[in-house]
């Protein structure tokens, strides 16, 4: 199921699903059915019951009828990891340093705005003096149930669901703050965009891969994990023209993997909780540094695709 946010004609925010090109909101399908994702996601095994009992049910509206807002405008946190590879390598060249031993030992994560959350179709304000302003390509994942001190074996038991991610980055403002080790934070902290939809966990079932020595590129290490991957097109294409072509199934850490590290020590994880995936490798500028697109400027216009999901797309101002 592909669940989403939209304002309907009256210009309410509204929860609902997809039907191809049509929208059912899920509250004039049932009353019984909030109206918001998060209270949707806190439920969701009771609502999804509610939703399984409606049988067939007649849309509302035409895509064209509404506007999709974030799928999940209020998430209660948002950790973002770096899981590829390929991209810690490029970008830590871009940077002019080697990628640090730890990043193989554990998921390394930082905690990203989760107040400021854009969906498909919004503008993403250009922050002030800005000259390097970046994308990133990544996958997130929503988190559907209450837990601690998760097994990776059994994060599973705790997703709701998958939707596109970019982790929208001010370079320049970057490279100045992290001369002081402490991580990101005013570099990344303006915009983060998700959307078009959630798609709900069982959809992706039929993309879960696992890996070998032989199918993962050779120039990588091989992860601990060769499980819990998806084989899925991941696109990213800036004013049409496409800028990266990669597979999710390359990630060195994966969900599980990251949701345990997350709820270590006994921390819990929430529902309505993202977890960002990192940049697949060759998904941002900076990894060319510049020499494929030019950095971003008002204007243009942004497209993240990723198969099973859809496409998210931004225009920078």
């Amino acid at each position: 199921m592909k669940l989403i946010t939209f304002e309907n004609k009256a210009g309410e925010s509204r929860i609902g699903w997809l039907q191809e090109d049509t929208v059912v909101d899920m509250n004039l399908a049932d009353s019984k059915l909030p109206t918001d994702m998060l209270t949707f996601i806190d439920n969701h095994e009771a609502n999804f019951k509610i939703i399984n009992e409606l049988g067939a049910v007649k849309p509302h509206y035409t895509l064209e009828e509404v506007k999709l807002l974030a799928p999940l405008p209020n998430p209660r946190s948002f950790r973002d990891y770096i899981g590829f590879e390929q991209h810690m390598l490029n970008a830590s060249k871009s940077f002019g340093h080697t990628v640090g031993a730890a990043w193989y030992e554990i998921p390394i994560f930082y905690f990203t705005n989760h107040q400021a959350i854009y969906g498909p179709e919004d503008n993403i304000l250009r922050p002030d003096n800005e000259t390097k302003l970046d994308i990133e390509l990544e996958m997130a994942v929503v988190i559907g149930k209450k837990g601690k001190d998760i097994k990776a074996e059994n994060a599973d038991d705790y997703i709701f669901g998958y939707t596109v991610f970019n982790d929208w980055t001010a370079r320049a403002i970057q490279k100045h703050e992290m001369t002081v080790p402490l991580g990101p934070h005013k570099g990344k902290d303006f915009a983060n965009a998700i959307g078009p939809c959630i798609v709900t966990k069982d959809e992706f079932e039929k993309y879960r891969c696992s890996i070998s020595r032989e199918s993962h590129p050779e120039h990588l290490a091989m992860p601990k994990s060769t499980t819990d991957r998806f084989d899925i097109k991941m696109t990213s294409r800036i004013n049409g023209e496409t800028i990266c072509e990669g597979n999710y199934k390359t990630v060195h850490w994966t969900f599980p993997q990251m949701m345990e590290r997350a709820s270590e020590n006994n921390v819990n994880l929430m529902p309505g909780d993202i977890l960002g995936s990192g940049t697949i490798g060759w998904g941002s500028l900076i990894e060319n540094n510049f020499s494929v697109h030019r950095p971003l400027e008002p204007g243009d216009v942004v497209e993240l695709e990723i198969e099973g999901i859809g496409i998210l797309k931004n225009t920078v101002v």
